[in-house]
């Protein structure tokens, strides 16, 4: 299907700005251009039944029998092809009146706006345009303003929904592109969005281009409704027979009047534009869930204010698991997104079928690999991959928006993934595939967007999403390559002991009736050092108890004695490890330990015990064993990829290096969903999966640069000097 020739009609809209220039500033225009649209596209719609619903109007004023005029009203007002419009207008007059009474046309304008029925009202109190007629007014702009759109002929007759529609899709570009500062809060460049509908939609082109498909879209961050304009747009491509209903919500005012209005003017009654914050607000819980979803969230946007009403719920719909930092919410609209999804549940049965739903999000970098194992950015990633809901990112070249020059990543996460691509995440790098210039069109720079994608890039960043398979720029995972258990690795603490002056000082002057008992270790061990703590600490017990003041009892008395050995000694490598307990073996690890995982051939029953830090006792000892004290400043952790086992790894990768070194499994540092060693965590780091190494230049080639540089400026020093 091509595309009506809209662009006659919209470079005459813009044409507007002539008079506008002045009282405003180019970002402002769309102030004023964008709701006289509007008004002039719903005077033409609504001329075919203007009369029936006056005359109806004033019947019912007359019966006084209705309060509530709007519904009836609405029904009555329909397009040329018999079809309600859901929305009227009462007011006598129309834009042939407005322009014949130049003196009172403020007074006028805004009693026509005032006619219409009160969903379009609304609409106009979030363009706050009572307050741009009354400053046109003082600027003696405004008969010229609505003079020139009554020259518009927008009648559906001549212009039908489909061209109106792109002819509103083109001005809110241009204007959004004219705010290069602000753009990004409510912009997507057009070419990133046509990749996300191409990366969501391709996959089903048989099922969308066949028969007449009712397909549901949304987007909880909708700005102006670019989005929901493209995958529309794509849809009618590709089948002129599809009925297509679109769902949007923002939180700021004149986006949602700009995108509700987009809807109204297209002829779309069964679909929806909120206004409100998705996060506290969540749109459409009417709604058990749609065919597609795609959004465009502020990057790092932070949820503090919100966060004390999100505490309150149980779960954060569905999602029952940690959530992100309060700096960056970004997850949270995929969380919402992933709640609206629908099931999956093939049939032959058309009417019973369950197609399932695909969603597209832009994100920044830092949702792939913020945050931890047991973080809740790592949840959320663990929680989709777990799942098997992530099926492609795909990597932007950086200086792609109008409002950032970071680096940013398409997210495809759907419940339906293809037979071949179960258990796989697919990796696509565009990074280095973009075109100088804010778009095909424009070759300047706008505001941060200086890169655009064209249209063989789109192409094949899609074909290779198709393809799934590798190759330099796609790479195909497993769900588990992404996961990993950080385990905690401790190494004994060494303590080497010495009575030294300032040691006693210290001491004293926090425990001073514990003088006579510090004299007595002085005189029995002396000031020398001792590099066994295991051994003097007995001793050091003994003369404190045989004093007439000894330890306090209790808790005062255990922290004495821990004061007493930070005074008294310090760490040295070369020191005994000090022995924290000491007893008979006990096996410390069991297979639950390992979940999923099989104990690596060959280790026996005690090598696992010392990987655990149970160490063999002295020697003719049979039984016993010895369990360290651990020293915080030498703790260290190792991410496990989960396809590693464990114990494998760490004699591999930890024993060779630290031969005392042992994994800590104390329970509190289990995983909480499957009581493993460790936590279990996701991250994808897209620069290491696409790392290409480039080999240094020789030393050769290095001198010889730096030898010409030289010659170079030893010879215009010599041109200076003569």
């Amino acid at each position: 299907m091509s595309s009506p020739n809209f662009q006659p009609i919209a470079n005459f809209i813009w044409s507007v700005a002539d008079i506008l220039r002045g009282p405003y500033r180019p970002p402002q225009y769309e102030r004023v251009m964008l709701p006289m649209t509007v008004l002039r596209r719903f005077d033409c719609v609504l001329a075919h039944t203007k009369d029936k619903v006056l005359a109806t109007h004033d019947k019912l004023v007359a019966s006084g029998k209705l309060t509530n005029l709007d519904p009836t009203l609405n029904k009555i007002a329909k397009d040329a092809d018999g079809r309600e419009l859901g929305f009227h207008n009462h007011s006598d007059l129309d834009f042939q009146k407005l322009k014949g009474d130049p003196d009172r046309t403020a007074s006028h304008l805004q009693s026509y706006i005032n006619g219409f029925s009160q969903n379009i009202r609304d609409i106009f109190d979030q363009f706050e345009f009572d307050k741009e007629i009354e400053k046109l007014e003082e600027s003696n702009r405004l008969y010229l303003v609505v003079a020139r759109f009554s020259e518009i002929d927008l009648h559906p007759d001549r212009v039908d929904n489909i061209t109106m529609g792109l002819v509103f899709e083109d001005l809110i570009r241009r204007f959004n592109e004219s705010a290069n500062e602000t753009a990004g809060d409510h912009f997507t460049p057009r070419e990133v969005i046509r990749l996300m509908v191409n990366l969501l939609m391709e996959p089903d082109d048989e099922l969308l281009t066949n028969g007449s498909p009712i397909v549901t879209v949304c987007d909880p961050a909708c700005g102006t409704g670019g989005m929901l304009a493209e995958a529309q747009n794509w849809i009618r491509e590709h089948n002129e027979n599809a009925i297509v209903k679109v769902f949007g919500q923002d939180y700021n005012p004149r986006s949602f009047a700009v995108a509700a209005s987009d809807l109204l003017i297209k002829g779309h009654k069964d679909s929806r534009v909120d206004l409100g914050n998705t996060l506290t607000s969540p749109p459409f819980n009417d709604i058990d869930g749609f065919d597609y979803l795609l959004a465009n969230p502020p990057f790092g946007v932070d949820w503090k204010a919100e966060q004390k009403e999100i505490n309150k719920w149980k779960d954060f719909h569905g999602y029952e698991g940690k959530l992100p930092r309060v700096n960056d919410g970004a997850l949270l609209f995929l969380l919402y997104m992933l709640s609206k999804r629908q099931e999956y549940r093939p049939s032959s049965d058309p009417q019973k079928n369950k197609r399932g739903t695909r969603i597209a999000i832009v994100f920044n970098g830092s949702p792939l690999f913020t945050g931890g194992a047991g973080s809740g950015e790592s949840e959320i990633r663990r929680w989709i991959i777990e799942h098997d809901w992530l099926e492609a990112l795909v990597a932007l070249p950086e200086q792609m928006f109008y409002n950032t020059g970071i680096g940013t990543f398409i997210w495809v996460v759907t419940n339906r993934k293809a037979d071949s691509r179960r258990g796989k995440i697919q990796l696509i790098d565009g990074r280095d595939r973009w075109t100088p210039g804010a778009s095909e069109e424009n070759r300047r720079s706008l505001g941060d967007k200086r890169r655009h994608l064209d249209a063989d890039t789109l192409a094949a960043l899609t074909r290779e999403h198709g393809g799934f398979e590798q190759s330099d720029t796609s790479k195909v995972f497993d769900n588990t390559d992404f996961g990993y258990r950080r385990i905690t690795v401790e190494r004994p603490l060494r303590l080497c002991f010495k009575i030294t002056d300032d040691a006693k000082a210290e001491f004293l002057n926090a425990v001073p009736e514990l003088f006579e008992a510090v004299e007595a270790i002085e005189e029995k061990l002396g000031n020398e050092a001792y590099a066994d703590w295991n051994e003097i600490w007995p001793v050091v017990q003994l003369i404190v108890k045989q004093c007439e003041i000894g330890w306090d009892s209790g808790a005062n008395g255990t922290k004495q004695k821990k004061l007493f050995r930070d005074c008294f000694t310090r760490t040295d490598p070369k020191a005994k490890p000090v022995i924290a307990k000491q007893g008979r073996v006990k096996d410390v690890v069991d297979a639950e330990d390992f979940p999923g995982q099989t104990l690596p051939e060959g280790v026996t029953r005690d090598e696992l015990n010392r990987v655990f830090g149970v160490f063999p006792g002295a020697k003719g000892k049979k039984g016993k064993a010895i369990q360290y004290e651990a020293d915080p400043k030498l703790r260290d952790n190792e991410n496990i990829p989960l396809k590693e086992n464990i114990v494998s790894f760490f004699l591999r990768e930890v024993r060779p290096y630290v031969d005392d070194a042992w994994i800590n499994a104390d329970a509190k540092l289990r995983d909480e969903k499957d009581n493993g060693i460790g936590k279990v965590g996701y991250e994808i780091n897209f620069n290491r999966e696409f790392f290409r190494y480039e080999e240094p230049r020789s030393l050769q080639e290095i001198d010889s640069e730096l030898a010409e540089v030289e010659k170079r400026i030893l010879d215009m020093l010599q041109q200076v000097t003569e």
